[in-house]
């Protein structure tokens, strides 16, 4: 039996496992492994039946993802569970522990999955939010990850990227408020700041420091969000954002930008204004640009439209928006609020209803919904 029958058998295998009731993320990871299964054993004792072969084992493997995703579930609501453990010990290997699994073994962004779920304490579920992809996908990159690094050996920590990477994505949940881990991200990054001269390191921080200054402001006593042009900035942390901005000046003195000396920048600019309307988002959309030329993120192509819309008039903002995929989180969200500063109120307030039923959280949806009340209210009179 050779390879190319074997995988011209696929898509038949697949079809018969979701028609049975399996996700089509999950059946495709446990086609994949039945294809593993039969390169290796094939050779030397072919089936006589191979679909019904494949369609076995796959099957097979899908039950046993299906068992280990519910175990895994269990253990974690079990931990939810626990009393608060006692008194920790003096010394403080998290950091460490950071680097361990950002292994050179792994992908990136295997490395990246694998730490969060294993030290940073999120959950499978805000691991797989933060991708975009379905909870099954990122628990079976979490588990084949974990399968990569069991028979090495953990002497060849990761780069210091990857780590970044990793405590910004913890951060950012942390601030959304779901799991409170801002704090800890933030002590964290100060450590590594301390152990190693980078600017990007710096940068990070710098980041991290110029978004914590504006939490408490976030949100109103009812917990409703406040959009940062609303927000009261007599409640941000003066002190923090002072750090922030002494730190990120050093870290960009030194000529070698980086994502998060870019995004600093960028949060920099908005601590700087007394007031949302003088903002100068002339040279937001400067940065953006710097920004966009270090990472490919779709993100900050749309972070950068809401900005050209301020800077050039929300004309300029939609025109800059249409090139972008309309899928993108956020991206009707963003199309609404443009419509209204354009003054089509009718066409904002329908896409403020549709951005509120694909917001990812209460919060942001409840936001969405009473934008699109408020509008709906100003068409009827």
């Amino acid at each position: 039996m050779n390879e190319i029958l074997i995988r011209s058998l696929t898509p038949s295998v697949l079809g018969i496992l979701v028609r049975r009731g399996a996700d089509f993320a999950a059946a495709e990871d446990a086609v994949q492994d039945a294809l593993v299964e039969a390169v290796r054993v094939w050779r030397d004792d072919p089936p006589r039946d191979p679909k019904g072969w494949l369609i076995t084992v796959a099957w097979r493997r899908f039950l046993d993802a299906t068992r280990a995703d519910t175990a895994r579930r269990r253990r974690e609501d079990l931990v939810d569970e626990e009393p608060a453990p006692g008194p920790a010990p003096a010394a403080d290997d998290t950091l460490q522990l950071y680097f361990l699994c950002a292994h050179p073994s792994l992908t990136p962004s295997s490395a990246v999955a694998l730490t969060l779920r294993a030290v940073g304490g999120l959950t499978t579920r805000q691991i797989a939010q933060a991708y975009l992809v379905p909870e099954a996908t990122m628990a079976q990159r979490i588990s084949r990850a974990k399968r990569t690094v069991s028979g090495v050996r953990f002497d060849r920590p990761g780069d210091v990227a990857t780590v970044l990477r990793v405590l910004y994505l913890v951060f950012n949940e942390g601030y959304s408020g779901d799991v409170d881990l801002a704090a800890e991200a933030i002590r964290l990054t100060r450590q590594l700041a301390a152990a190693i001269d980078h600017p990007e390191v710096a940068g990070l921080l710098a980041l991290m420091l110029l978004h914590h200054a504006r939490r408490a402001a976030r949100t109103a006593p009812d917990g409703s969000l406040v959009p940062l042009a609303e927000q009261d900035r007599g409640r941000w942390d003066t002190r923090a954002i002072a750090e922030g901005v002494v730190i990120l000046q050093a870290a960009l003195a030194r000529d070698r930008l980086g994502e998060f000396q870019a995004q600093a920048a960028i949060a920099a600019l908005h601590a700087d204004a007394p007031t949302a309307g003088e903002t100068d988002w002339v040279q937001i959309v400067e940065w953006y640009d710097e920004l966009a030329g270090l990472t490919d993120n779709p993100v900050v192509r749309l972070n950068r439209a809401v900005a050209v819309g301020e800077a050039d008039g929300p004309r300029a903002g939609l025109a800059a928006l249409a090139a972008l995929d309309d899928s993108l989180p956020r991206h009707t969200a963003v199309a609404a609020y443009l419509h209204e500063r354009d003054g089509d109120l009718k066409t904002a307030a329908r896409l403020y209803v549709e951005a509120a039923r694909k917001a990812p959280d209460l919060a942001e949806r409840d936001h969405l919904t009473r934008q699109a009340a408020r509008l709906n209210v100003r068409l009827s009179r």
